[in-house]
């Protein structure tokens, strides 16, 4: 088995958009919330709308799918920042030096 990782593109700004993965569409919501132990946040929906889950922390050191593997996304998500992996994104440098990556493996 082999895994191929892909950036999501992004920008330090909340945004909204529908990326394919694995052959499905998936709406994508990214917010920041700015308050204590608050950061950027990930909420996946389905092509219409309807959510599949909501509120998922943009942290590092583990795959932010990995708990959901029963609703058979069928793929990873995983986010790291140059210079030092381990450092959380900030509302500034997401997309710029954090990265958000899909792994999906084949």
């Amino acid at each position: 088995m082999a895994t191929t990782f892909y950036e999501v593109p992004l920008s330090g700004a909340p945004q909204t958009f529908s990326a394919s993965i694995n052959g499905t569409t998936y709406n994508l919501r990214f917010t920041y919330q700015n308050v204590d132990q608050g950061g950027w946040v990930l909420d996946i929906a389905d092509a219409s709308g309807n959510a599949i889950v909501q509120g998922i922390p943009l942290v590092t050191g583990a795959d932010l799918l990995a708990q959901y593997g029963y609703l058979g996304l069928g793929a990873g998500l995983f986010v790291t920042t140059d210079g030092d992996p381990d450092a959380v994104p900030t509302f500034d440098n997401l997309g710029t030096t954090s990265h958000l990556y899909v792994a999906i493996t084949t």
